[in-house]
């Protein structure tokens, strides 16, 4: 074996692969309907090192590959969360400060328990973000050993804490009074006289439903503009959330007897995906759909969740767009919007680069510290930010900022299992003197207290303040842990129900960035 060590030793790119696939394949193993995940590649590398280590030899990945993963992983991110993230600010800014009050105080803990026990701060650091299980955390440390044996030592607990805290909120499921409603779509026959517009209509609703066909009484069917009127005995299709729908339909008339959608001789619908690079960023208004080809979007698909297309809302590359307009038109429609499946895998090289580079900038900043020392947000963060902003623009004229779904989400994997792959060699060699010397007793207990503080605090805040049902609170749960396995369980345990990603998504972005800056603040001290 010690020859396969030395050979491997002097191939750290065959050695980023096979960590990659090897911690790939343990982290698919389910153990009562969980799995590691990533986080198997950092375990893999640990042992892979440590092994080397016994036989002699010492396996190290050059920190240029892990610099690479972490902003890669940490732009991605950014650009997939920040329509959320600033959303989420102007809405639930109130339950962002108690989250943000949460992960302080779990900070907190972990430094008064890691002095009282004489670990040093980058281990403190580290062990931190092991307890809250972030990896964009123990890269904002440095990713040194000391800190990825604080963040292996505490991980497992962290994980098995949030799962156990994240059933018992599930317990309240039966109880939940929030179930979103439906996006539905209902024909609806026209009884009022006052002949408004489908605009002035949509506006008195909030904006919550669109009109996407009318049939004039003894006329044919039409796509519907925000112009046009809504005359007595017409049949107008209505698409929103179905509580939404059915106040249109008692304001304005009836359920209809006829079928208005699925008459598709003159006007049709499909299923479209934008990959037009040109078309990303924009809001569906600016798009001028109608204007151009008498077409409207009425629905817009973007991963496993789907919006009603108001006119405000701004599409992105790779969304999927439900289109209603003539026939003839059809072929048209789908030329200008791209309808290609590259488009979900586009990189938009420009904004990566760029983007990424901008982020590098930003964190090598250095802001000089009272007393000496010195505060920067470093690479990951700074990747980060860059990206949470270029999410939300979108656009800045023609330059597309944004990335489509599909491509930052495989994007953000492939960064996130290379730096593990590094963070493991890092700590290989450090995790059998932490286990030798009885150290890792000490890290866990740190790691265990942090853990239980922030998943308990989300628990009852969460609960009892902010009133939130069992299934969204089971979402931010894992939100707050940003932790795709426990998001996974919730998932699996509701049936996918859309609620535990509204409540993961509400929570998500801003534990990441705080978790960030936490632990280099804790680096500091």
């Amino acid at each position: 074996m010690t020859a396969v060590f030395e050979f491997l030793a002097l191939h750290p790119v065959i050695v980023l692969f096979l960590l990659i696939g090897l911690g790939a394949a343990l982290g698919q193993v389910r153990v009562g309907g969980v799995s590691l995940g990533a986080v198997a590649v950092l375990l893999v590398g640990m042992a892979i090192t440590a092994w080397g280590v016994a036989l002699g030899v010492s396996i190290e990945l050059p920190a240029a590959i892990g610099d690479v993963g972490l902003v890669l992983f940490a732009f991605c991110i950014g650009i997939i969360s920040g329509p959320g993230f600033f959303n989420a600010m102007k809405s639930s800014w109130a339950l962002m400060l108690v989250v943000t009050g949460i992960l302080i105080v779990g900070a907190a803990a972990a430094f008064g328990l890691g002095v009282a026990f004489g670990v040093s701060p980058v281990t403190i650091a580290g062990t931190f973000a092991g307890a809250v299980t972030n990896t964009p955390a123990l890269a904002a440390t440095g990713g040194s050993a000391e800190a990825t044996v604080g963040y292996a030592s505490a991980y497992i607990f962290g994980v098995i804490g949030a799962l156990v805290v994240a059933a018992l909120a599930l317990r309240h499921r039966a109880a939940d009074t929030d179930a979103p409603a439906p996006i539905i779509d209902k024909a609806v026959e026209i009884d009022t006289t006052s002949m408004p517009t489908a605009d002035e209509l949509s506006k008195r609703h909030g904006r919550r439903v669109l009109f996407s066909r009318v049939m004039p009484k003894d006329g044919e069917i039409e796509a519907v503009g925000p112009d046009t009127q809504l005359t007595p005995g017409a049949v107008v299709n209505v698409v929103g959330p179905s509580d939404a729908v059915e106040a249109v339909s008692d304001e304005i008339g009836h359920t209809a007897a006829v079928d208005i959608v699925g008459q598709r001789s003159e006007l049709d619908f499909r299923r479209i995906i934008l990959s037009n690079p040109r078309l990303a960023g924009r809001t569906v208004a600016s798009l001028q759909l109608r204007e151009r080809l008498g077409a409207t979007i009425v629905r817009v698909r973007r991963g496993d969740v789907e919006f009603v297309a108001t006119p405000d809302f701004v599409v992105l590359q790779g969304d999927r767009l439900r289109v209603v307009g003539p026939k003839r038109s059809m072929p048209a429609v789908s030329e200008f919007l791209g309808d290609s499946e590259r488009g979900m895998a586009d990189t938009n090289p420009v904004a990566l680069g760029l983007g990424i580079a901008l982020g590098l900038l930003i964190g090598a900043i250095q802001i000089p510290l009272p007393g000496g020392g010195y505060f920067g947000l470093g690479f990951g963060a700074g990747a980060l930010v860059v990206g949470l902003i270029m999410g939300r623009i979108g656009r800045i004229g023609p330059f597309v900022t944004s990335l489509p779904n599909t491509a930052a989400n495989v994007l953000a994997e492939l960064g996130l299992l290379i730096f593990l792959a590094f963070a493991g060699t890092k700590a290989g060699s450090l995790i059998v003197s932490a286990i030798v010397s009885g150290e890792i007793v000490t890290l866990l207990l740190i790691g265990a207290v942090v853990t239980l503080t922030v998943m308990l605090g989300t628990y009852l805040m969460l609960r009892h303040v902010f009133r939130l049902g069992g299934t969204r609170l089971s979402g931010a749960i894992a939100g707050t842990q940003t932790n795709p396995a426990i998001l996974a369980f919730a998932n699996s345990r509701t049936g996918h129900d859309v609620r535990v990603a509204l409540g993961y998504r509400l929570v998500y972005p801003a534990a990441m960035v705080v978790k960030i800056l936490l632990a280099q603040v804790l680096v500091t001290l």
